[in-house]
């Protein structure tokens, strides 16, 4: 699904507009975005987590040359299913 039908079909369910509907999405991503910068959690309850992930720095190995290489420290998110998508799933 992409950003698109994801507007739309919020729009159709929550019975607003897709400008709404961008807003709408737009603004909880702009949240979640901010939240996981400032090294905070989001849960969903029943949904799933967005959890800040701290890196370390590494070596990797490029898989054409084999040459190992230095990968820096970043900053990641990472994803846990809740139970209620999981079930749902399953």
């Amino acid at each position: 699904m992409t950003k698109a039908e994801l507007i739309s079909a919020i729009a159709e369910k929550a019975g607003l507009n897709k400008n709404q509907s961008r807003d709408a999405l737009e603004a909880f991503l702009g949240a979640v975005t901010d939240s996981l910068k400032a090294g905070k959690e989001v849960r969903l309850v029943g949904f799933g987590s967005f959890l800040p992930v701290e890196r370390k720095a590494g070596t990797a190995r490029n898989p054409r040359t084999g040459e190992t290489v230095k990968r820096p420290a970043s900053k990641t998110a990472r994803f846990r299913v809740g139970e209620g998508l999981k079930g749902a799933l399953n």
